[in-house]
């Protein structure tokens, strides 16, 4: 299964009942950050749910923007990219194969509310051109998954991450690498 990688921020959406909070990979909560997903989470008809998705800003034609991202003066126009859910409706999903857990994120996302959309994906050995087209459109990249596996939280092995070198968030984990490198340096 394919993805187009978005350049955001990884985030968790939790709902219980009418209490919506968005969790950072590093367990930083980020609510207030961005209400329109708070919003968006808030309309949907079930009441507990977890989803897992990347917090972007897009352009008029649909590109996310980093930068805008970052400088956090567009707050109020943040969405997520939801490409996962571990939980829904009192039911755990975590333990399911993705390509179960994707049905239950298309139906808890049904209708698009704005705010919040399920992450398209493509299955299949075109994951090649995928990735060509993505890098021709300026996107990040692309996001392989094997379908038949649990949903584990972290970097895992089964996920694949194809990165547009010309792309500026290669840029920067280029820089954020190779500054790593010289403060290890400095320290010996």
């Amino acid at each position: 299964m394919h993805e187009i990688k978005y350049d955001g921020y990884r985030l968790l959406v939790v709902r219980e009942n009418d209490r919506v909070r968005l969790l950072t990979k590093n367990g930083h909560d980020w609510t207030k950050r961005f209400p329109l997903i708070v919003e968006a989470a808030l309309r949907n008809r079930q009441k507990h749910f977890v989803i897992d998705g990347e917090a972007v800003i897009l352009t008029m034609t649909g590109i996310p923007d980093f930068d805008a991202l970052h400088s956090r003066e567009h707050d109020g126009e943040v969405q997520l990219y939801a490409f996962d859910i571990l939980a829904g409706d009192g039911d755990d999903y975590r333990g399911l194969p993705l390509k179960l857990r994707k049905p239950h994120l298309a139906r808890l996302l049904r209708g698009r509310p704005e705010g919040i959309f399920a992450a398209p994906f493509e299955q299949g050995e075109i994951g090649a051109d995928l990735f060509r087209h993505a890098c021709l459109m300026g996107l990040e990249g692309m996001v392989s998954k094997h379908t038949d596996r649990a949903y584990r939280a972290g970097r895992c092995d089964h996920w694949i991450k194809n990165k547009n070198r010309k792309h500026p968030a290669f840029g920067r984990v280029k820089d954020h690498v190779t500054a790593g490198a010289a403060s290890r340096h400095r320290r010996r």
